[in-house]
């Protein structure tokens, strides 16, 4: 039996979107049926990932490691570890003080800057992240107004701006606590856009606490993912497989790199690896 980790933006689906290529969906059903067990593993909160669970999974790892939960309705909560209320404010005054556009997840919502999308609108393509934000805020999946925000525990900050320097003082103050996970750089640097994730928990560990609860080896246990907040769980796995649209570091990381995910990589990739 493996454990198969994956990521949902650019590695399963099309950034942004809820509707994986049928093979991949069609691998999926032919792996677990061999007696493999399979996991979202996403930067995507609860509420953000939602509309996927209806392809059978067998679990997930959420909010980039910090909400992690199995079984058939996804109701056994494994890990669970928000920000608290004064790191959440610490964070985002440090950040709203320096012109940086923020989104904050929660368990059953998001909540994102109201100019956020005019924003991302000005921005270019080519960026996994800035697509699933662009097309998130496009299609109305749940993202309310920072106005809005009823006060629940947040898991992670996902934030965008121009120059590095406006990250400055959120790091001074937060950096010992915090990684600050931004996304690979691409000449002209038009957007900066990344994560601000609490290093108690990451993707790579949310892999261990899977494999503790049914009792794998890390050996017994494959990834894939695109982009940069893909590198602990790329760096854990025993096997890892890196989508050929995905962060050319991350390629150069991974054991496997597969072809896209417009391209039916993750079917191809199943096969290969002989998972289906």
């Amino acid at each position: 039996m493996k454990l198969i980790f994956l990521d949902i933006d650019g590695t399963l689906t099309v950034p942004g979107e809820n509707t994986p290529p049928q093979s991949a969906i069609d691998a999926i059903n032919k792996a677990r049926a061999k007696g493999h067990k399979i996991f979202l593993c996403t930067g995507r909160n609860p509420d953000m990932l939602k509309p996927l669970l209806k392809y059978k999974f067998d679990g997930f790892i959420s909010c980039a490691g910090g909400y992690i939960a199995v079984g058939e309705n996804y109701d056994e909560i494994l890990y669970s570890h928000p920000m608290t209320d004064e790191q959440r404010d610490t964070a985002l005054k440090a950040l709203h003080d320096n012109g940086v556009f923020c989104t904050i997840e929660a368990e059953k919502g998001s909540w994102g800057d109201e100019d956020l999308g005019e924003f991302l609108s000005t921005q270019g393509e080519g960026n996994s992240e800035i697509e699933r934000w662009r097309k998130a805020l496009s299609s109305n999946l749940g993202i309310k107004p920072m106005s809005q925000y009823d006060g629940s525990p947040v898991y992670k900050v996902v934030i965008m701006c121009t120059k590095m320097s406006q990250l400055d003082e959120a790091k001074k103050l937060l950096g010992g606590e915090f990684n600050f996970v931004i996304q690979e750089l691409k000449e002209p640097v038009t957007c900066i856009n990344g994560e601000i994730i609490n290093k108690d928990f990451d993707k790579g560990k949310g892999v261990k606490i899977i494999c503790e609860k049914f009792h794998e080896k890390i050996e017994n246990t494959i990834g894939f993912g695109d982009s940069m907040n893909d590198l602990e769980m790329i760096q854990t796995v025993g096997k890892s497989v890196c989508m050929a649209n995905g962060s050319e570091a991350l390629k150069k990381i991974a054991d496997i790199v597969c072809p896209s995910v417009k391209e039916n990589g993750l079917a191809k990739a199943f096969a290969d690896l002989d998972l289906i």
